[in-house]
């Protein structure tokens, strides 16, 4: 069984989210602002922490962020934390952040819940969404038209 914190001000991303945990003994809390995160985290260690980038007045950058300096200096344990990113430009942003992983918006289930999997199971989850598309140079033509 494990112990999920969902954050968002939206709640149609936490929803989402939800939906894509598919293991029913899984608790979920939800919250809705980042300052909320630090006190749940130290009141009861969550086996994850979902991040929505866009939370308010501090972002899943800065709740990230501030896990991780609590982390350093001794005051909470080591939480997972997979981020909801924005854009691909941003992942440059949750590696910063000391992230565990990320997911790019739009984000379907299949990736999400392969994210959540990945962090529970004590892994990294890099969603390649954000990796710069590969284009295949196309034949040249001209051969089959002079032939």
């Amino acid at each position: 069984m494990a112990d999920v914190i969902v954050v968002s001000d939206s709640a149609k991303v936490r929803d989402e989210v939800i939906s894509s945990i598919f293991d029913p003994t899984t608790t979920v809390r939800q919250l809705t602002r980042g300052k909320e995160v630090r006190p749940a985290v130290a009141d009861s260690t969550p086996d994850l922490v979902v991040l929505d980038q866009q939370i308010g007045k501090m972002g899943g950058m800065a709740t990230c962020l501030d896990l991780r300096l609590e982390e350093s200096g001794g005051r909470l344990p080591h939480v997972p934390v997979l981020l909801l990113l924005d854009r691909r430009a941003d992942v440059f942003l949750a590696r910063r952040a000391g992230a565990d992983g990320w997911v790019v918006k739009p984000f379907d289930t299949i990736r999400l819940a392969k994210g959540v999997q990945t962090l529970l199971n004590g892994g990294i989850y890099q969603d390649e969404a954000y990796l710069p598309l590969t284009v295949f140079p196309v034949a040249s033509r001209t051969a089959d038209a002079v032939g």
